[in-house]
């Protein structure tokens, strides 16, 4: 079980009474939690060999990073991909995650923050999610899209262009790059 109940207060429209005690304010939280998170996920995640903790922290990662729906479950590939090959994660809302004078755009010097929660320093998940995570995060989480990408990066719209090679990224990061640099220029 979790140290903490950060994941598993379930992101939901809830209606409480004026002076509601808040361990039961808690507890609808959790319990609406244990109802999104079926016994369907529960056997796909042992599939997968991920304890309940990993999947809600994966889709955590995943949804601190999506801002499209549509690309949940090619950001979870890309997430899964790296851990199955041992490569850090590098996942920018973990770091995010620690920056208290935030939120703001990251700088280099945030990516040597020494925490396991930073995902580009310390391999594999860090110790527990980040956020609540919604059902189709964790939903991505365990079930990835079958591709082979590693890699993507932000286009500035909410959308995110993925590779498969360090090279596509790279190149694909030079681009956005640019038209970022002419954008700002105007």
């Amino acid at each position: 079980a979790a140290s903490s109940l950060e994941g598993f207060l379930y992101p939901d429209t809830y209606y409480f009474y004026y002076g509601m005690d808040e361990k039961k304010v808690i507890h609808r939280l959790v319990n609406r939690f244990k109802q999104i998170y079926t016994e369907d996920f529960r056997q796909r995640a042992q599939e997968l060999g991920m304890t309940q903790l990993q999947v809600v922290t994966l889709a955590s990662i995943i949804q601190g990073e999506a801002m499209l729906d549509s690309e949940l479950s090619y950001i979870s590939a890309v997430y899964h991909n790296r851990l199955k090959r041992g490569l850090l994660l590098q996942a920018d809302p973990t770091v995010q995650y620690l920056v208290k004078d935030g939120p703001r755009r990251l700088l280099k010097k945030d990516l040597t923050i020494d925490s396991p929660y930073n995902t580009y320093l310390y391999p594999g998940l860090p110790p527990g999610p980040i956020n609540n995570p919604g059902v189709a995060a964790i939903r991505a989480a365990l079930y990835p899209a079958k591709v082979g990408y590693l890699y993507f990066v932000a286009r500035g719209d909410g959308s995110h262009v993925f590779s498969c090679t360090l090279q596509e990224h790279l190149r694909a990061k030079r681009k956005l790059d640019q038209i970022r640099r002419q954008v700002y220029r105007k």
